[in-house]
């Protein structure tokens, strides 16, 4: 698995991300079974022997059963903490929480960034996150509030590095303002599928672009600022390879990817992730999966170089229309 270096950091980390979304499988409160952990741990050391060192959470995946559930790897594997990179988010809050009637929520108050931290790495068993990321961007963000509660969960050792998810170039630009520390990741979705972030640059100035997307320059703005772009939901959540598919658009795309594999003598998979590697930002895709074998198909894209032209072909046929 080839290995990049993130910048402003000691962190040499694998190219492709897993993402432990579903690990804790329930999104309620059933306790964690036997089996749930038995797969988890099968997961995780699949993706160790396929090379990848890097593992992404959130305090709120399975409601924090996801954490709960990797922290059993620790009792497989001796000393394995310090081999690789644990980062996780925190920032959304679910309906209810703290009491009835609170709706879905984001909050980056000092107060719930900080207890949110506690929380991860007690589920997690471990002493420090190696990356911290805010989720989803909090309208009502008091930038001070951030620095603070950075500034405190960096000097007690308990967060290394700070990142954010699914935030805008100018977001970004206002809380570096207020934040001592470097941001060093931006994760955001990408795929053949949803490819707006490159759309940004492509539809800009178009009279009438069939897709109205502006021109943001998310992608240039980490590039000139070197925060390492992560992409999550890289496989399109399944849309492309779903039963019964109607939409000619998809199905079109689809044999786009199967050809693509064919050609390739990879897996399905392996063409969207090395589609996403393909990008000269190198870009970290974040792999979610709960099925050992599909994160051996991911990684096959570790051995493909897609040209240009396949490239461009996937990137039409995921738009369903040719560029402008």
């Amino acid at each position: 698995m080839e290995k990049i270096k993130i910048s402003k950091t000691d962190l040499e980390v694998s190219r492709i991300i897993l993402g432990c979304m579903q690990l804790g499988k329930t999104w309620n409160a059933e306790p964690i079974s036997d089996d749930t952990i038995k797969n988890a741990i099968n997961v995780i050391k699949t993706a160790l022997d396929e090379g990848i060192n890097f593992f992404d959470h959130a305090d709120i995946y399975a409601r924090g059963k996801s954490e709960e559930v990797f922290s059993h790897i620790w009792k497989e594997i001796s000393g394995l903490r310090n081999k690789i990179i644990l980062q996780s988010k925190c920032g959304i809050r679910f309906p209810n929480d703290p009491e009835d009637g609170s709706p879905g929520r984001y909050d980056f108050s000092y107060e719930h960034i900080t207890k949110s931290v506690e929380g991860i790495l007690r589920r997690l068993k471990t002493d420090f996150l190696d990356i911290l990321l805010l989720h989803r961007p909090d309208p009502l963000v008091e930038p001070e509030e951030v620095a603070k509660a950075f500034d405190e969960l960096h000097a007690a050792g308990k967060v290394r590095y700070f990142g954010l998810s699914n935030h805008t170039a100018p977001q970004i630009e206002y809380l570096k303002k207020f934040i001592a520390q470097p941001i060093i990741v931006n994760q955001l979705e990408l795929s053949i599928l949803h490819s707006d972030l490159i759309e940004e640059g492509v539809t800009f100035n178009q009279k009438h672009p069939s897709r109205g997307i502006r021109n943001i320059g998310t992608i240039e703005y980490c590039r000139l600022n070197d925060i390492t772009i992560q992409s999550w939901a890289p496989l399109a959540k399944g849309k492309l390879f779903a039963e019964n598919l109607t939409d000619e658009k998809l199905k079109i795309a689809r044999d786009v990817v199967i050809a693509s594999a064919e050609k390739y003598n990879v897996s399905k998979e392996a063409i969207m992730i090395a589609w996403v590697l393909r990008h000269p930002a190198k870009i970290q895709p974040v792999i979610g999966t709960t099925k050992a074998e599909r994160v051996k198909a991911c990684c096959q894209a570790n051995k493909v170089q897609l040209s240009r032209e396949d490239w461009y072909k996937l990137y039409i046929a995921g738009r369903g229309e040719a560029l402008p």
